[in-house]
């Protein structure tokens, strides 16, 4: 190999890697977080399934800000099954709300819609059993609707507004188009997209991967 030919290798490389950068640092790419099964809980529940007075133990924050995963869990009961140790996400929230995939729903033997996170009216119920008592929800149990968490100037660059829909595609041998992804607009807001375990394994991906934001269609 002669010079001419290492320094067109050379520049080759040098632009490749400067592709990928500039693909790695543009806002329409995001990162994956996958959510597996939990739940969010309310004070007064918090303090029926752990004893008065009881407050969280966060052992690890989570991307979005204030967020974070307890110590804590519960068991959840369903109709027709149950899981054991199904993780409490913390701070305690207004009104408790259990977030699982279709899958488990199926195991647990409910029908629980698919929708926005905070949209519980008319969801179906669920019994959870603690170390101090139980507590059964007339309602509260999702699918949580895929969706971004978007800081604003990540937003504006993108020309997207709170509650816009977008497409999402993801690369590999699964290569999916995610569409209907609520965007949700906020500067409390760490830039990451949410599938549940189903979507993921779905499409082959694991936490951390990053997706590309498209034009809906």
């Amino acid at each position: 190999m002669n010079a001419d030919e290492k320094k067109v290798i050379e520049q080759i490389v040098i632009n490749t890697v400067k592709k990928l950068m500039e693909e790695k640092d543009s806002p329409n790419r995001v990162a994956l977080g996958i959510s597996n099964k939990h739940i969010h809980l309310s004070q007064e529940d918090i303090e029926t399934l752990f004893g008065k007075g009881y407050e969280l133990t966060n052992i690890k924050d989570l991307k979005q800000p204030g967020q974070y995963a307890a110590k804590e869990s519960v068991k959840v009961i369903g109709p027709k099954g149950s899981f054991d140790k199904v993780r409490i996400l913390g701070p305690a929230r207004p009104e408790s709300q259990i977030e699982i995939s279709l899958t488990d729903a199926r195991t647990l033997g409910i029908k629980a819609p698919v929708c926005e996170s905070g949209k519980l009216e008319g969801t179906p119920g669920i019994t959870l059993e603690g170390p101090c008592g139980s507590v059964t929800l007339s309602h509260g149990v999702i699918v949580a609707l895929r969706h971004i968490h978007m800081p604003p100037d990540v937003a504006e660059k993108l020309g997207i507004k709170d509650k816009d829909w977008v497409c999402v595609e993801t690369s590999g041998v699964r290569k999916t188009i995610f569409c209907n992804v609520l965007a949700r607009v906020s500067d409390k807001f760490d830039y990451e997209m949410h599938l549940d375990t189903d979507e993921a394994n779905a499409a082959g991906l694991n936490n951390d991967d990053y997706l590309k934001i498209i034009p809906n269609r």
